[in-house]
């Protein structure tokens, strides 16, 4: 490594993280952030989720330049989904040993907050943990109500929402976000939503979508943001980098290279000292790539993905079984664990 130290005790400017991620190659990365994985988790345990994403309506109003999963009402394929299916989805994800739906949803120019109250009981009636409602979500909920945030959250909470995700992070510059969502909620109101659930006691993960050709300048600046956010409240439970895949998309461009991503993903683990968890994405990257993700810094394997829409409509269409889920991790070297939101433990495979 040229010129530089690094130890776990001693937290990484922006900096100081920047002339690391540019001087070091990426196995060095790698051995850095493989190394505070072990301190972090030196059990050997890898997690995973059984959840499904449940997109409860594809019209949308933000029509994100990077997205191919949005619809205007009036298309002939815009859909809300019907409680009927709402329920079968939710019995097939629990005969699948599945604990949590992941609710997420466009930015519906008609629907009401009591629209998303009744559809939360409606699911917390089937007795599983909802994680459900981005930022740009419950933003875009608050103004539909005119009310506050958390006012909005409050009446969310009641009706049954258990944790929030990190979707529409984006990265969160500015800049960057006014050029490929020009309708999205800015860095500072997405950051206000994650601060003020924490202060209700959700917890919440955190991601970043990152793209080709992105300088390590916003991606720091991005890492930066969550770590003192983290810092302040404690709230996020893990963070998730994953590669902006470009294919059915107006923003378009070329994919993120295994290299690149394994890169990006050993400095997420170095930089975020106050975060435990690292997710691989195996959705974007593939499963083998995920194996190897687990020795660049990643300790949990997301989700065995029972459906999943928005990214398999930029056409990554990766799937797993529960068992090829428990041999991926085996063969990589580490004990599959299966867990919920929270991180804790649910059953161990041995």
């Amino acid at each position: 490594m040229k010129n530089m130290s690094y130890n776990t005790i001693t937290r990484l400017s922006k900096e100081d993280a920047a002339k690391l991620f540019l001087n070091s190659d990426l196995m060095e990365l790698g051995e850095l952030a493989n190394n505070i994985r072990k301190e972090l988790h030196p059990d050997g345990i890898v997690t995973f989720v059984i959840d499904r994403n449940i997109n409860y309506t594809n019209v949308c109003v933000c029509k994100c330049k990077f997205c191919a999963f949005y619809r205007d009402k009036e298309d002939e394929d815009a859909y809300v989904l019907d409680k009927e299916t709402l329920k079968r989805k939710i019995d097939e994800t629990k005969e699948l040993g599945g604990t949590q739906i992941l609710l997420q949803g466009g930015l519906h120019p008609e629907l009401g907050i009591e629209f998303y109250e009744d559809m939360l009981k409606f699911i917390k009636d089937q007795n599983i943990w909802i994680h459900g409602f981005s930022p740009p979500e419950i933003i875009h909920i608050s103004k539909m109500a005119g009310l506050s945030v958390e006012e909005t959250l409050e009446r969310l909470i009641r009706a049954g929402l258990d944790s929030i995700p990190g979707g529409g992070a984006e990265l969160l510059v500015d800049s960057e976000r006014s050029r490929i969502s020009p309708n999205k909620i800015n860095s500072e109101l997405w950051l206000k939503v994650m601060e003020i659930a924490h202060k209700l006691g959700l917890k919440t993960t955190a991601t970043m979508m990152f793209k080709k050709g992105d300088s390590i300048e916003y991606i720091l600046e991005h890492l930066d943001k969550i770590r003192k956010l983290q810092d302040k409240t404690g709230g996020f439970t893990a963070f998730i980098p994953w590669p902006f895949q470009p294919d059915n998309t107006e923003l378009g461009g070329e994919h993120v290279t295994a290299y690149e991503y394994l890169k990006v993903l050993a400095l997420s683990r170095i930089y975020l000292d106050n975060i435990k968890n690292i997710q691989v994405s195996w959705v974007t990257q593939g499963p083998k790539i995920g194996q190897i993700g687990l020795y660049f810094g990643g300790n949990d394997f997301g989700s065995l993905m029972i459906e999943e829409n928005v990214v398999a409509a930029c056409g990554a269409t990766y799937r797993i079984s529960l068992e090829d889920m428990v041999h991926n991790i085996k063969r990589a070297g580490f004990i599959p664990a299966q867990r919920n939101m929270q991180y804790e433990i649910l059953r161990v495979f041995e």
